[in-house]
């Protein structure tokens, strides 16, 4: 049965049909005049999307404001603000709707003028797919680059590259392929894996619906046809459940619930899910809508999530999955693209909107501008007006994230000013690596050198040694609460000193006690814990001596914080495993933490721990006794040899 019978005799049967449609988002972008808006009015006449009054309007229009000589303009279907018509230009995001048998589409037509590109990347930054015009007779131009390197850092896998205008250059196929190898070569340095290009008239129609008599050797499909069949079912992230907490919903005492739409990821009744940046766990009870109860709910759905027992959670958190956990951090890496008249001012406090949490920020560094005609970086010291760098955010509080090219969600930012109240840019979140943020710490410190400058020892690495007889090292011992970490820190510090070397132990409870007495227990005060004992094992390693680092340091992340600052050639990494029920035995013996509730709640496994993935030595402490665990330690210093 076809539509039209369908809606004639069962239009509830139609209807729901319909609502089961995957429905694909894409855009329309480019340089100026390249035919965006002419092509969205092509796609909808040909497909029989414009009603009769709105066709009888654009006929009209078309003879006062039209750039076809008085005769029928597609582009004044979007162009409909009256600068625009006056201009012959597309000002502000138009979106149109329309639908086939196959799909529904959500068609955002974009500006071409680079002073509207912020127009452009707003209206890409939900896209699916990005169509990009070219001009046969221009080739590839600033604003066309521009537009495929913002494509890209928005995530856009997929890309159709539209030679439009076909018909002006005769339907060239030398025209149209030397065209194709211009984008390709530019394009190779993008992360951009699915491109098709069309040759195409938008005007005429040639390769927008119907397929072009006027160009017998492209053996590709129209572009309608692409639209209908591209794959994007598979570009979902199913895998990392993130649910930014939007609204708690609290009508009488019997119910509380809180609201937000799933960025990515699947949930059902019975999982456990943790709050963050708090990291209090519970069992999800129900999922709650308007509907009914699901069984299960995946992106982009926006249901009420209730929990089995009451822990703290407000606008701005994250459900996630405990065993797949975002980055909890107060600073992040990210590409920005700038989009207000006045510049970037690297120090100058922001309001930073990342989903629903809502922070102050500065930008702290400007790392480079990317010049998006070469793809090269550029050291500056502002971005202007639709350019594009990379920057370093710090927040005044820690927010849940994950990598642009990972989570599109939950990676993506704006820039507020807090005076203005204006956007003044959007940004991407990179993937940086632990070691950048080691990095960026002694690049602070290398500026703040230009004004502080280090006194250098009188005495050399090599005389420390020789009096030593010893190489320094700093020795981290990693591994649960109650796996034996201070025992096996102390006594290879005794078995040390009995062999007449010379040894320090830095434990995680004497710092609490002493370096760190003024820090408490959340997650950023346990990130500067941990610095400043990797800070100390530097200066004892400085000096010549072993520093022997007894700490659950549970993030791989600051983990590899500790290796940058001490350094890769001094750092060894000892991974002390037993099972999580011995640990917890021992640890309940620790009179410590029981008289330390605060340090308890954190020592008892109540933080995700993440096993070294590759430790320069386990040891498995529920089998070996403190002198194995020690004689294993000493040997693995012989063999590198550090112990002269």
């Amino acid at each position: 049965m076809n539509t039209d019978e369908l809606i004639a005799e069962d239009i509830h049967g139609y209807l729901k049909q319909h609502e089961n449609k995957e429905l694909l988002r894409f855009l329309t972008c480019g340089s100026v005049d390249d035919g965006k808006s002419t092509l969205i009015g092509r796609l909808l006449y040909d497909s029989k999307m414009v009603y009769e009054d709105q066709l009888a309007a654009v006929t009209t229009d078309s003879k006062q404001f039209g750039t076809t000589g008085g005769t029928f303009d597609p582009a004044l279907l979007t162009d409909g603000l009256k600068a625009e018509r006056e201009q012959g230009i597309t000002i502000d995001v138009a979106y149109r709707y329309f639908s086939t048998s196959k799909r529904k589409f959500i068609i955002a037509d974009t500006p071409g003028h680079e002073q509207y590109t912020r127009n452009m990347a707003t209206g890409a930054s939900t896209c699916d797919l990005a169509i990009i015009l070219i001009d046969a007779r221009h080739g590839v131009q600033t604003q066309t680059r521009r537009h495929s390197f913002i494509a890209s850092l928005l995530g856009i896998k997929h890309v159709v590259v539209a030679i439009n205008k076909m018909d002006l250059v005769d339907f060239s196929e030398e025209r149209y392929e030397e065209i194709k190898a211009d984008y390709t070569e530019f394009v190779g340095k993008l992360e951009l894996p699915d491109i098709e290009f069309v040759p195409m008239s938008a005007l005429n129609g040639d390769n927008v619906v119907n397929t072009s008599e006027h160009t017998p050797w492209y053996k590709g499909g129209t572009l309608m046809h692409h639209l209908e069949n591209v794959h994007i079912a598979s570009d979902r992230n199913l895998i990392d459940f993130r649910f930014p907490v939007q609204y708690v919903s609290r009508p009488d005492l019997n119910f509380r619930g809180f609201c937000g739409t799933i960025s990515s990821g699947i949930v059902r009744p019975g999982d456990e899910v943790m709050a963050l940046p708090s990291r209090k766990t519970a069992i999800v009870k129900r999922i709650a809508t308007m509907d009914g109860d699901l069984e299960q709910a995946y992106a982009p759905l926006a249901p009420t999530i209730v929990l089995d027992r009451e822990i703290d959670v407000s606008r701005g958190d994250m459900l996630v999955h405990p065993n797949n956990v975002p980055k909890v951090d107060q600073a992040f890496e990210a590409m920005l693209v700038w989009m207000e008249e006045d510049a970037l001012q690297p120090g100058k406090q922001y309001t930073i909107k990342q989903g629903t949490t809502t922070a102050t920020g500065i930008i702290s560094d400007l790392r480079y501008r990317i010049d998006v005609n070469t793809m090269h970086s550029e050291g500056v010291d502002k971005l202007d007006l639709n350019e594009i760098g990379r920057v370093v955010i710090d927040l005044s509080r820690p927010c849940a994230f994950d990598a642009y090219s990972r989570n599109r969600s939950t990676g993506a930012f704006i820039v507020v000013d807090k005076i203005s109240n204006n956007t003044v840019a959007a940004g991407m979140i990179l993937d940086r690596d632990p070691d950048s943020a080691a990095s960026r710490r002694r690049e602070i410190s290398e500026k703040r050198g230009t004004e502080i400058k280090v006194h250098e020892s009188l005495i050399s690495a090599e005389e420390r040694a020789t009096r030593l007889t010893q190489q320094p090292a700093t020795i981290w011992l990693t591994g649960l609460t109650g796996s034996g970490k201070s025992a096996v820190a102390y006594a290879l510090e005794r078995r040390l000193f009995d062999e007449g070397k010379s040894a320090t132990v830095l434990d995680g409870r004497n710092a609490r006690l002493g370096l760190s007495a003024d820090l408490d227990y959340t997650l950023d005060d346990r990130k500067e814990n941990l610095r400043r004992a990797a800070e100390g094992a530097k200066l004892f390693n400085d000096a010549g001596h072993i520093a022997v680092c007894a700490f659950l340091s549970p993030s791989a992340e600051d983990r590899a914080m500790a290796k940058a600052i001490v350094g890769d050639d001094k750092f060894i990494e000892v991974y002390l495993e037993a099972p999580e029920d011995v640990c917890k035995e021992r640890a309940e013996t620790d009179e410590f933490a029981k008289t330390n509730k605060d340090m308890a709640a954190f020592s008892d496994m109540a933080a995700p721990y993440e096993p070294p993935a590759a430790a320069d030595l386990v040891l498995k402490t529920d089998d070996l006794t403190v002198d194995q665990s020690v004689q294993k330690l000493y040997d693995l210093l012989n063999e590198r040899g550090l112990l002269k």
